[in-house]
Formats: structure tokens, sequence, C-alpha cells
């Protein structure tokens, strides 16, 4: 498992988009595999997950975006990646995930 967290001066919605658009242009076999958007009074929440193939760990990753705004404050971003394993007890093999991340980290 692999963890990037971040707080960006930039337009949820905008973000949102660019994020979407950069995973699933950034990689032929990513996917977004569902999205969920909560509101509440001042505060906004959304949740996008993603899913590749990782030709580096020959599995597939998943990574779970989030973002939260509270008011006019800064976008915080929370992103875990997950699935980059074939061992059964313990993990050897997180390149997948690592890389995942990565990719993320160069849209942002």
């Amino acid at each position: 498992m692999a963890k990037l967290e971040k707080t960006l001066n930039r337009d949820m919605d905008e973000l949102r988009r660019t994020i979407i658009d950069g995973i699933l242009k950034g990689s032929m076999s990513a996917t977004l595999e569902d999205q969920s958007s909560f509101k509440a009074e001042m505060a906004r929440c959304e949740v996008l997950v993603f899913e590749r193939y990782s030709y580096l760990g020959d599995n597939r990753v998943s990574m779970n975006v989030t973002l939260f705004q509270y008011g006019d404050e800064p976008v915080r971003l929370s992103a875990i990646t997950s699935g980059g394993s074939q061992a059964v007890f313990w993990k050897i093999n997180t390149w997948g995930e690592e890389s995942f991340l990565e990719k993320l980290e160069e849209i942002l």
C-alpha cells in the first residue's frame, strides 16, 4: 500500500476533472470504477476509485482518491493504492502501487 496526502489551492471541480482525465489517459488499462459525492453545509467530499493493470507486478492495482473541502479552504487530497502484491502473508511486490501513485503526483 502506498499513500499520498496533499493540500491544494485549486478549484475542486477542476481538480476532479484533471485527475480523472489524467489517470484515464495515462494508462491504457486504467478505469474509473466508481465515484461518490457528498455535501453537508459548507463541506464537500469526492471519492474516486480507479483500477489498472500493473505490468511490473503482473496484477491489478486500485487507487482511491478522496478530495475534501470545507468552505473556501484549500482542497485536501488523500490517495491510497492497494492490491499490488502477489504474496499470501506479506507484501513482496508494491511496484504497481507506487507507480500508480507516482502517476497521480505527475498529474497534480
